[in-house]
């Protein structure tokens, strides 16, 4: 299983609603992309302090690499990512992207 682990620095102006609607989005493609098989979103919770400004993160499970690698190219993956880097400081800047094999 590849876990995919996301996190993102969302611009301050961003509200609520929106961010629980990228998340939304991007979870619906459970239902187009063969092997995503789960998500998780949410803001950050540590204590630690150490999150250098990176505020939320979501992880997606899919199956395999290959299962993955389908939704890295997905057309519905390449409009919900557009409309969150959009809402990121910086754009691409405000987000890490980190897959681990599990």
């Amino acid at each position: 299983m590849i876990r995919h682990i996301v996190l993102l620095r969302f611009r301050p102006e961003i509200a609520a609603a929106e961010r629980a609607a990228i998340y939304t989005e991007l979870a619906s493609l459970r239902e187009v992309v063969p092997g995503f098989l789960a998500m998780s979103a949410g803001a950050n919770v540590s204590p630690e302090g150490k999150d250098q400004g990176f505020s939320e993160a979501f992880i997606m499970d899919f199956a395999d690499a290959a299962a993955r690698d389908a939704y890295l190219v997905h057309p519905d993956h390449q409009a919900a990512g557009a409309r969150l880097v959009a809402a990121l400081e910086g754009g691409r800047d405000g987000l890490i992207v980190f897959d681990i094999a599990v």
